[in-house]
């Protein structure tokens, strides 16, 4: 790397990437978008490459929304493992996408699958990041009643992450929806307890109160634009900081 291109110096060295099911689907109604799929693991290559470890959760409503299934009948438990095993599949479709980019990938599952993954072991999941390998946690906590959200909270502090980038469909938090309302306010910083006490929907109660106990910072942006993952590293860029 030239002096020209030599990146400043970074805040973060290891963070966590929580992306939603829905981000792998493009502008598909369902499912997986491979084009999608490859467009982000590029996006998480360029971060790696500037030296910084990524974590990543992703969730599974692409393919199967536990909570939706529960709310047409479906048993909650029940429901809440088959989106967890959509996870799991998300997992496997962005480590084949990254693998392609020659980015070294475990997808590890709170849910033993041995023939597919590897199962959640904290010490190993440190060492994988040790040895520069992307990590991808699948099939959520394990348990049902938990999100993705959570999982990827959970993850972030086991693996002494420094941040959680919350990747979304606009570029931070606002105070109302931006896409329906022109007049939305987005803010610069917001701490955990204004994201609760106003339902911000940044993440899940569960998810904000477990990254406030651990001061664990959460940054949101838009996983739309290209290269802002990147950008946003290097200390520039558009998004929303939730901290103490």
């Amino acid at each position: 790397m030239t002096a020209e291109t030599a990146y400043p110096p970074l805040k973060y060295s290891r963070v966590m990437l929580k992306i939603s099911g829905e981000a792998l689907m493009g502008d598909q109604g369902y499912g997986l978008h491979p084009p999608t799929v490859a467009r982000i693991a590029q996006e998480v290559k360029s971060v790696r490459d500037m030296g910084v470890e990524v974590c990543m959760v992703i969730g599974g409503g692409n393919i199967f929304r536990g909570l939706a299934g529960s709310a047409q009948g479906m048993e909650r438990t029940t429901a809440d493992y088959m989106g967890m095993l959509a996870t799991v599949m998300n997992a496997l479709a962005m480590q084949s996408a990254l693998e392609e980019l020659g980015v070294f990938t475990r997808v590890i599952s709170a849910i033993p699958m041995d023939q597919v993954c590897e199962p959640y072991i904290r010490r190993r999941a440190v060492r994988h990041l040790e040895k520069n390998r992307t990590c991808i946690f699948a099939a959520g906590t394990g348990n049902p009643y938990f999100t993705t959200d959570t999982a990827a909270t959970l993850r972030a502090n086991e693996m002494a992450c420094e941040a959680i980038f919350k990747g979304t469909k606009v570029d931070g938090v606002y105070d109302k929806d931006p896409k329906k309302n022109p007049d939305a306010k987005r803010y610069e910083t917001v701490s955990y307890d204004e994201c609760l006490a106003k339902h911000l929907g940044v993440m899940d109660a569960s998810a904000i109160a477990l990254a406030r106990d651990n001061d664990l910072p959460i940054i949101v942006f838009s996983l739309d634009e290209p290269g802002g993952f990147r950008t946003i590293l290097a200390g520039q860029g558009t998004y929303t900081t939730v901290s103490g």
